[in-house]
């Protein structure tokens, strides 16, 4: 079965607090990972928590820890994927089309833009 977002696709949060209220709604980002396991994903520069790690020592010597910034998995359900002539949040299909490769015919599912009916 093919992934409705994969990693480097462009995403756009459409739930949570609005931006006026310090959420991420509406913010585009693209995937860096994807989770299968938990159906989460991670994506750049959303739902970024501050982490405090403890203070220790690197090989060379150079302390570690403190307060860091980063970023946290978001369900799936929570983002969708932008259609690129768009620009704007769309629901993702699959459609099934014919490859011709080496001289051998395939049926290959691709992921298709609901509003547009344009391959992503």
């Amino acid at each position: 079965m093919g992934a409705k977002i994969k990693k480097g696709d462009l995403v756009q949060v459409i739930t949570g607090a609005k931006q006026e209220r310090g959420g991420d709604r509406g913010k585009q980002g693209k995937v860096l990972r994807v989770f299968t396991e938990t159906n989460r994903v991670l994506v750049e520069g959303i739902n970024r928590v501050t982490k405090h790690t403890k203070v220790g020592q690197s090989q060379r010597g150079t302390k570690t820890g403190g307060i860091e910034v980063v970023e946290a998995p978001i369900h799936v359900s929570n983002v969708a994927l932008v259609d690129p002539s768009t620009k704007k949040p769309t629901r993702v299909g699959f459609r099934l089309e014919t490859v011709e490769k080496d001289g051998v015919s395939k049926s290959v599912r691709v992921r298709v833009s609901k509003a547009s009916g344009k391959d992503i």
